[in-house]
């Protein structure tokens, strides 16, 4: 039986026991074109105390994931495959009580009626708990557990993200100039890729000026930034009444003046609210979608399109006119890394591809397989989407 443990809520103060101690970083030596600061901005560590029994694993910096499986034990993720903990040894009931009181604490409820919830703990910590009988190997804990530090873009290219050498230092200034150029993102990538990372990171380079609103399921968004406003979306009460989802939040921050308006993840049909907010002159947006690759992410939107009611076409003039860059972030080897970086296009049917983008981009936006008509252009968030050299193929080798 865990002793007992006092914890703080998502949306409470901390523990009087909870250590304030800054936790220095070092420099990063990178070349950079731009003099923006090559080091993680200083934070304290991690506030695991209201893990209760799992806290002693989660104090471990290198640890990003707990998964508690029942009475079938704990496993731990320092970013080199899952391990298992011989030390950790307790009952279902056990596990059960401790899933309940972690989800009280982020504000939400899990019982039988609702047996799958996810919640914020104090300083972004993302619990989801599954109960029986959803489950049917026990109770289910799986936390993610965000960095101390927020990480800058050159910090992340120091970490191997962009590459190595040159390619990485161009990667970098790309995605810098393309924050300031205010063009609209999408963040792409299977679960644990990295994706919320590197979106605070390029959000952390908007200019101080800009106003930032974040909506999330979930909030784990972490930015440098000094003017960040986050809404999170609610779950229905014991009544089944007073849910608030991603679609409602979208279309409220809408009216609080965002410079920047992100969305944490695409999941449903908020897909169309974003779409159309990035369509009437809300530049710089950002946004991520779960995707196992980059050919895959225009199959992805279309998918949550018909969930909105808007057709492959819809979807596909939509997001051409709308995204500016396509980011997709995978894992090789347990280390996280970018893919060459896309833009959106049409094809010869009207229908949406991802074609590599090339720093020669133009203003133009082709089609795929359709020759170019003279005095007939098209829109890409003011960018050209380059078509590849031969028609129906998608070549992204080399550098982004």
């Amino acid at each position: 039986m865990p002793e007992p443990f006092v914890a703080v809520p998502s949306y409470g103060g901390r523990t009087a026991g909870a250590r304030r101690l800054g936790l220095a970083t070092a420099a990063v030596s990178l070349p950079s074109t731009d003099a923006a600061p090559l080091v993680a901005t200083a934070a304290r560590p991690l506030d695991v105390s209201g893990l209760g029994p799992l806290a002693e694993f989660a104090r471990n910096e290198e640890v990003t994931d707990l998964f508690v499986n029942g009475d079938a034990g704990l496993w731990v993720d320092t970013g080199h495959g899952l391990l298992r903990q011989p030390d950790w040894n307790f009952p279902e009931p056990t596990v059960r009580e401790l899933a309940v009181r972690l989800i009280a604490l982020g504000g939400r409820h899990i019982d039988e009626a609702s047996p799958c919830v996810d919640v914020r703990l104090s300083d972004g910590i993302r619990v989801h708990a599954v109960l029986p009988p959803a489950s049917s190997t026990g109770t289910l804990l799986s936390i993610r557990l965000p960095r101390a530090e927020r990480l800058s873009l050159a910090a992340l290219a120091a970490d191997g993200l962009f590459g190595m050498g040159a390619a990485s230092v161009v990667a970098v200034d790309r995605l810098r100039a393309a924050v300031r150029r205010r063009e609209n993102l999408l963040i792409t990538g299977a679960a644990g890729s990295g994706k919320t990372t590197l979106l605070a990171a390029l959000l952390g380079e908007a200019m101080p000026g800009e106003r930032i609103v974040a909506i999330e399921d979930v909030a784990e968004l972490r930015v440098d930034h000094p003017h960040v406003v986050a809404l999170e979306a609610r779950q229905p009460n014991l009544e089944g009444a007073g849910r608030i989802g991603l679609d409602a939040l979208l279309r409220e921050a809408l009216r609080m003046r965002p410079d920047r308006l992100v969305l944490g993840e695409c999941r449903g049909a908020e897909i169309r609210e974003l779409l159309a907010a990035l369509n009437t002159g809300h530049d710089g947006g950002a946004g991520t979608l779960h995707a196992n690759s980059l050919r895959d992410v225009p199959a992805r939107l279309e998918a949550l399109g018909a969930l909105a009611g808007l057709g492959p076409e819809a979807v596909a003039r939509q997001a051409v006119s709308a995204i500016g860059l396509v980011l997709h972030l995978e894992r090789r080897d347990g280390r996280r890394c970018l893919a060459p970086i896309g833009r959106f296009a049409l094809d010869d049917r009207d229908r949406l591809v991802v074609v590599p983008a090339h720093p020669a981009d133009s203003v133009r936006v082709v089609h795929v397989g359709r020759p170019e008509q003279p005095g007939k252009t098209g829109r890409t968030h003011g960018r050209r989407a380059a078509a590849p050299s031969e028609p129906g193929r998608l070549d992204f080798g080399g550098p982004a």
